[in-house]
């Protein structure tokens, strides 16, 4: 009997025990759990923007815009050249920009190789980083979802909202329609901008008859970017784009002398019927057009976000609406890139 009892009192405090040790952790772990949630961490905001040499201040101009207009955690992805890089971290850790979370990425310009046909009408869009889009799964790995932005941007909402763009199944991509918005209809036949395939791409070549596309198809820009990187791997969009690369090379399918140049052409090409679109008010373009077209200031003051697609930058002299764009420039350190000005 006193086995018995001496038996059932070592049991007892056994039982005492594992409850002191290993319950009240697992009520911490069950706690550490609920505070982690998905639901309830803040997603973060993959922002891919180049900083070709000659340019950099537009890519900070545009960095800073996104990053003043909102209150979401954004991870800028700067992609550079080898000899651009130390002039665009500089810059940036000796500013006001020093706050911001970026990586600085290189690329690699002989992935280009043999794809860019040499065109002299329009030689500043055959720049390496004017084809970083076409490979945004190679150097961004980490991110399901990513926005990209081509320099000559400025954004005045909160990019949050043209983050949360969502994307129709099978869709790795979303951008804008050219005809989507009646507001810049006016700006498109003042400036002889083109909005359709015919703009782009030369039907006269029997490749591009083959395609079965309309030249009255409504065209789309691919200057903001919302992608899915998953789908953009899955169907191998880098590979599709770099063959028709490779065909424009040896029979001259599209031409910068044409609407959107050589890395437009592509992507209109193999994102045909099978892309999402974006908030017309997210991507007003056609500001770099013209040194004399302009938008009102109201029409401006509503737009979440502002393109100076065309041959006149607001970082250079004649251009319009450069006040809204110089809002967001900061001033380079080093004293390299100076803006243009009628009195400079």
């Amino acid at each position: 009997v006193n086995q018995i009892l001496l038996l059932l009192l070592v049991l007892t405090v056994c039982a005492i025990l594992y409850n002191k040790v290993y319950q009240l952790p697992l009520a911490l772990r069950n706690e550490t759990v609920d505070l982690e949630s998905p639901e309830e961490m803040e997603e973060e905001i993959p922002v891919v923007i180049c900083a070709a040499a000659g340019r950099m201040g537009a890519a900070v101009a545009a960095i800073n815009s996104i990053y003043s207009n909102t209150e979401a955690s954004v991870l800028f992805y700067i992609i550079g050249l080898k000899t651009t890089i130390p002039h665009i971290r500089k810059w940036i850790e000796n500013s006001k920009l020093k706050e911001i979370n970026f990586k600085v990425v290189e690329f690699n310009p002989t992935v280009l190789k043999g794809k860019i046909r040499q065109d002299a009408s329009r030689p500043e869009l055959l720049q390496p980083l004017n084809f970083v889009r076409f490979y945004l799964p190679l150097l961004i790995q980490k991110h399901e979802k990513v926005i990209y932005f081509d320099d000559d941007v400025i954004v005045q909402g909160d990019i949050q909202e043209l983050y949360n763009t969502k994307l129709a199944p099978g869709h790795a991509a979303a951008f804008s329609d050219d005809c989507d918005l009646p507001s810049t209809h006016e700006m498109v036949r003042s400036v002889g901008m083109q909005n359709t395939y015919m703009g782009f791409l030369d039907y006269r070549k029997q490749a591009i008859r083959d395609l079965g596309i309309r030249p009255s198809t409504c065209s789309f820009n691919p200057g903001v970017i919302v992608a899915n990187m998953t789908e953009w791997k899955h169907q191998r969009i880098t590979k599709q784009l770099e063959k028709w690369m490779q065909r424009n090379v040896e029979e001259n399918l599209y031409s910068s002398s044409l609407g959107g140049g050589v890395a437009t052409s592509p992507m209109l090409i193999v994102f045909h019927g099978k892309y999402s679109s974006i908030n017309p008010m997210w991507h007003i373009r056609h500001l770099g057009w013209s040194p004399d077209a302009r938008y009102s200031e109201q029409f401006l003051q509503e737009a979440k976000l502002l393109h100076w697609n065309g041959r006149y930058k607001p970082w250079d002299y004649p251009s319009v609406h450069t006040d809204l764009w110089e809002h967001w420039f900061i001033p380079d350190p080093s004293g390299k890139f100076k803006l243009t000005r009628p009195d400079s």
